[in-house]
C-alpha cells in the first residue's frame, strides 16, 4: 500500500472522453492494487499543456509526475531531458504483450535508440469521415446524378470532395457540406497543409531531411485549401474558429456531411450520448489527386513520466496498468481510441463502432511529422502562412517562399 502523503499530479489533454477514462482507470488501479494515493488530474488545452509541461519544464521540476504528450512534442521533450526513460522499468516489468500487442507504427516515435520516452495512450490517424446515411439516400443519389451526371459516393479526389461539399450545403437545415478545423493554433491547419501536400505526391522535407515547403505541390495544396475555406457555400461557417475537438462535435451534432479529421471523432459519434448521427457514419481514405497514393497523418498521444517526478515507480506502475487490454478497450468505449491491436479487432468494440477494424488499413497510409526539436516554431511559421493565405490575396507561391526563408533563418540561428 502506497504512502498516503503522496499526491500524483497528471497533466491531461482536455477532452471529455479522456477525462472520463482517466478517472475510471485510476479508480480501477486503486481497487486492484490497494493504492490510496491522492491524485490530481488537470485537463488542459494544447497550448496550456505544452507550456506547463515542456516550455516551463514542469516535467523536470516535479510539477507533473505524468503527462499526456503527443508525438509532435515528444522529440522536443525528450531532447530537453524532461522525460524519464522507461526502458529500465519496461525491461523489469513490461506491460502485458509489450511490444507485440501494438502496431509498430505506435511504438516508433517515442523510441530514441535504446531509450523509451512513453507508452501509447490514444491514437487514430486522420481520415475521411462521412455521413453514410446521406450518401446512400435514394433521393440524394438521384438529385446528385441529375445535377452532375455522376454517382454519389465518398470522394476519392479533392475535386469530388469540393463538389460534394457544395451539393450538401443546406444552411436552412443547419447542414453544411464539410467542416474544417481551421483555427490558427499551430496544429490543425498545419495538419491540413501536410495532408494537402502529401495527397499531391509532395514531401515536407528534401533529400537531406530539411523542411522544404516552397514546392509546386505545396502551392497547389494551399491554393485548394484557400478555395475550399473561402467558399461560403461549401463549408461550415464556424470552421475558422474550430479546432479538431469542436469540429468533431459539430459533425456529431449532424451539422456536416463530411470532414477530414482524426479517426477518434468518428468513433465519438457512436459512443457519445450527445451524438445525433449514431449509426449513420463511416470512414474512408482521405482524397488525393489522380496518380497519388492516399495519405494520412499519424499523430498519437503518449503517457509519459516526468524526469523530475518523486514518484517514478508509482507513475510507471500506473501507466503499465493503464495500457492493459481492459483499460485500452475502456478508453475506446468512452470515446477515445485505444492503441492495442486487440482493441482494433474486439467484437464488442466493432459492434459499437462498426468501422473500428479499419484502423489497421489507415495506418498503412499514415505518415508522421518530422522529429525535430524546433518543430513547434516551424509549425507556427506554417500556421501563419496559412492564416495569411486565408485572409490576404497574396499568391500562395509567394507566401510559401517567404515562409521557407523564415524556416531557413530559424535553422541558421540554431547553428
Amino acid at each position: 500500500m502506497h504512502d498516503t502523503s503522496k499526491k500524483l499530479r497528471i497533466a491531461v489533454r482536455k477532452f471529455g472522453p479522456f477525462e472520463r477514462a482517466m478517472d475510471i482507470i485510476w479508480q480501477r488501479y486503486c481497487e486492484s492494487t490497494g493504492c490510496n494515493v491522492e491524485v490530481e488530474m488537470v485537463p488542459m488545452d494544447l497550448h496550456e499543456l505544452h507550456e506547463t509541461t515542456i516550455q516551463n519544464r514542469g516535467l523536470e521540476t516535479g510539477e507533473w509526475d505524468i503527462a499526456h504528450i503527443n508525438t509532435d512534442w515528444i522529440y522536443e521533450a525528450y531532447s530537453a531531458g524532461l522525460l524519464e526513460d522507461l526502458s529500465t522499468y519496461i525491461g523489469r516489468k513490461p506491460p502485458v504483450d509489450y511490444p507485440g500487442g501494438w502496431s509498430e507504427s505506435l511504438l516508433q516515435l517515442q523510441q530514441f535508440g535504446e531509450h523509451t520516452a512513453g507508452l501509447p495512450f490514444h491514437d487514430g490517424p486522420e481520415c475521411l469521415v462521412y455521413r453514410k446515411d446521406l450518401f446512400t439516400d435514394p433521393n440524394e443519389m438521384r438529385s446528385y446524378f441529375e445535377r452532375f451526371g455522376q454517382a454519389l459516393k465518398p470522394p476519392v479526389s479533392w475535386d469530388e470532395f469540393y463538389q460534394i461539399s457544395r451539393f450538401f450545403y443546406r444552411p436552412e437545415q443547419n447542414l453544411y457540406g464539410s467542416v474544417f478545423a481551421a483555427k490558427a493554433d499551430g496544429h490543425n491547419t498545419v495538419f491540413d497543409f501536410c495532408l494537402q501536400l502529401w495527397s499531391r505526391g509532395g514531401s515536407l522535407t528534401d533529400q537531406h531531411g530539411n523542411i522544404q515547403i516552397d514546392t509546386p505541390q505545396a502551392a497547389e495544396g494551399l491554393d485548394f485549401y484557400r478555395k475550399m475555406l473561402g467558399d461560403k457555400t461549401a463549408v461550415h461557417p464556424h470552421s475558422p474558429e474550430y479546432e479538431s475537438v469542436k469540429t468533431g462535435m459539430a459533425f456529431a451534432r449532424g451539422e456536416a456531411a463530411m470532414m477530414v479529421n482524426w479517426f477518434g471523432f468518428a468513433s465519438v459519434c457512436e459512443v457519445s450520448d450527445d451524438s445525433k448521427v449514431k449509426g449513420k457514419v463511416d470512414v474512408s481514405n482521405i482524397p488525393c489527386i489522380s496518380g497519388s497514393q492516399p495519405a494520412s497523418l499519424n499523430v498519437y498521444w503518449l503517457y509519459t513520466v516526468g524526469a523530475g517526478s518523486r514518484y517514478k515507480e508509482l507513475a510507471y506502475d500506473f501507466l503499465r496498468f493503464a495500457v492493459n487490454a481492459e483499460n485500452d478497450k475502456k478508453l475506446t468505449l468512452e470515446g477515445g481510441i485505444g492503441c492495442r491491436k486487440s482493441t482494433w479487432y474486439d467484437e464488442e468494440v466493432n459492434e459499437t463502432i462498426p468501422y473500428y477494424h479499419k484502423l489497421a488499413g489507415l495506418h498503412q497510409h499514415a505518415k508522421s511529422l518530422p522529429q525535430q526539436g524546433d518543430w513547434v516554431q516551424i509549425a507556427k511559421i506554417i500556421d501563419q502562412t496559412i492564416s495569411d493565405a486565408l485572409t490576404t490575396t497574396r499568391l500562395s507561391s509567394a507566401l510559401l517562399r517567404d515562409a521557407q526563408a523564415k524556416i531557413d533563418q530559424l535553422k541558421k540561428q540554431e547553428l
